[in-house]
């Protein structure tokens, strides 16, 4: 049974009651610890304090004028009015002391630093090589010069301007321009993530001119044949990535990625996985069909249906596809590069064809996996009687129902 503890008491009425007991074998100099508490009145309510030990720096002397201090505070409704409070507000005061220090080291985080110390390094884990490496260049070509020293807070429009205004003067095309303004918003809004800047990034007061970059040059159906042939006898491989392309719509990229997992030779289709949009499927002609058919022969699902040399993913269009190009002369006297002949025409080809022989844009759009009709509508300048033809046909319902108009009156 543990032994009874005696509080002594002294201080006054006037400075509260400070209690103390005496530590059992403990000394501190010549006398035995002391633990000092305290309570007073206030308002009716008992305001009870638990100072500590002598040793540990609570003296009687100590104590009592904590008490003296909190009593008082207490009568002129002012804070603290104990040592727990005091204690609060001391913490309360270090936290904030500690975030003040925080943001200042913050504030002087510059733009450079962010991106070396902390963007770089996690764009390294989940971008591919040399999107980095083209990141890092613009970076230390464009960005660095201008605003690499500054902190995000110091970051004007202005200083984004002459960014621009550089590239453009050194005769950086428009879309190098605007990638390297998309780097900046990446760069920004991640470090709006880690609560380094609570603005938005000043590249949205920035007005970059538009690219008018669509394709609409697409082969005739003699010109597709004379491709398909001149391709035919110089690789095979090419010649047939080209026929699925023209026949499906399907894209280089995802061409690259296609494995005979997702080929479907009984119903005629394929599943396209890795789609610049989403997944989609694409329908077999006979054509591709039969040449992928021939190209089978018990393939593993996760091999690649085309691939290079040493049995890996393909990463370009073989070169073969450019000398055939350029031997048919499709691009001979062509300047705008938005006219030109490449690879991608196939699929540009493939829309043309269905549109020109009466497929609905919405159909087209499915087929191309397209994520908006308004990417599908370039093609519909290929049916230039569509209107008319919906016109003339609305007309005729209303003669074949006797929708008839209203005479016009005298006063009407």
């Amino acid at each position: 049974m543990s032994e009874k503890v005696t509080w002594l008491k002294t201080g006054s009425k006037e400075t509260g009651f400070l209690y103390y007991k005496k530590h059992p074998t403990r000394k501190h100099g010549l006398k035995y610890d002391r633990y000092h508490r305290a309570e007073y009145q206030f308002k009716g309510k008992r305001i009870a304090i638990n100072f500590g030990w002598v040793s540990d720096g609570w003296t009687e002397l100590e104590c009592l004028g904590k008490l003296k201090l909190y009593k008082n505070n207490a009568k002129n409704n002012l804070k603290p009015i104990s040592l727990k409070e005091e204690r609060e507000i001391l913490q309360q005061a270090q936290k904030a002391k500690q975030k003040k220090l925080e943001q200042e080291s913050i504030d002087k985080k510059t733009f450079a630093e962010f991106f070396n110390e902390i963007y770089l390094p996690i764009a390294s884990k989940h971008k591919k090589k040399y999107t980095v490496k083209n990141e890092e260049g613009l970076f230390n070509n464009w960005i660095k010069s201008e605003i690499g020293h500054l902190p995000f807070n110091k970051i004007k429009p202005f200083n984004l301007e002459k960014i621009k205004k550089n590239m453009f003067d050194a005769g950086r095309a428009t879309r190098s321009v605007q990638y390297c303004f998309a780097i900046l918003r990446q760069i920004w809004n991640h470090a709006r993530i880690n609560d380094l800047v609570i603005e938005d990034c000043p590249t949205k007061k920035i007005k970059l001119p538009k690219i008018e970059n669509q394709r609409v040059r697409f082969l005739t159906h003699e010109e597709a044949e004379s491709l398909l042939k001149e391709l035919n006898g110089k690789s095979q491989q090419v010649h047939d990535m080209a026929l699925l392309s023209l026949h499906t719509g399907v894209r280089a990229g995802e061409l690259y990625s296609l494995t005979w997992g997702v080929v479907d030779l009984e119903n005629g289709s394929a599943l396209i996985r890795d789609a610049k949009g989403k997944p989609r499927h694409i329908y077999l002609t006979d054509a591709t069909k039969k040449m992928l058919e021939q190209k089978y022969q018990e393939q593993a699902a996760n091999e690649f249906v085309f691939k290079n040399r040493y049995g890996n993913q393909l990463k370009f269009v073989s070169k073969t596809f450019d000398r055939a190009i350029e031997k048919l002369k499709f691009n001979s006297g062509v300047n705008d590069d938005r006219d030109k002949v490449l690879f991608h025409t196939l699929r540009h080809t493939f829309a043309s064809w269905h549109v020109q022989s009466g497929t609905d844009l919405y159909t087209v759009k499915e087929l191309l996996g397209h994520s908006t009709i308004q990417l599908t509508e370039r093609y519909s300048h290929l049916r230039p009687d569509g209107l008319k033809t919906a016109a003339r046909h609305f007309d005729k319902q209303l003669k074949e129902n006797n929708v008839i108009p209203l005479e016009k009156t005298e006063n009407g």
